[in-house]
């Protein structure tokens, strides 16, 4: 696993990957990938959800799914990333948001790229899928 502040760009980029697909696919809690991302230096953070919102774009949410996810995320519903996540179409921007929103951003797109990514995985993927990030195995919880 790569160190929190460690200036590897590609391995963390890995790792955010891992533990986003793992979240997604029911093999890590979200509250297990929130401490994850918790840990995180701000700046890291920012990357982490200019990335995640990009995994959300490429899973083709909808502002259904941005409901639905937010629904899962624990977060309320008049929370800023909440709003803008249920926008139609949904608007991005998440890293740009203060510090203090960035938890509650990561829950949000994290939840709702997980409803995203299951319905692509149960529809287009399914059977056939060559995405390595569809078919992690099982794992043990990490914090």
């Amino acid at each position: 696993m790569a160190e929190l502040n460690s200036d590897n760009g590609p391995a963390f980029r890995r790792e955010t990957e891992q533990v986003v697909n793992e979240i997604a696919q029911g093999l890590r809690t979200l509250d297990a990938g929130a401490g994850w991302f918790s840990r995180l230096a701000p700046t890291r953070q920012q990357q982490v959800l200019q990335e995640v919102a990009g995994y959300a774009l490429q899973a083709h949410i909808t502002a259904a799914d941005g409901r639905a996810g937010v629904a899962r995320s624990g977060v309320k519903p008049t929370a800023t990333p909440a709003v803008m996540i249920c926008m139609d179409p949904p608007r991005y921007g998440f890293a740009g948001l203060p510090t203090a929103e960035h938890l509650k951003a990561f829950r949000v797109l994290v939840s709702v790229f997980a409803i995203a990514d299951t319905r692509r995985r149960e529809t287009y993927c399914q059977g056939a899928c060559g995405h390595a990030w569809h078919n992690l195995p099982a794992a043990t919880e990490q914090p």
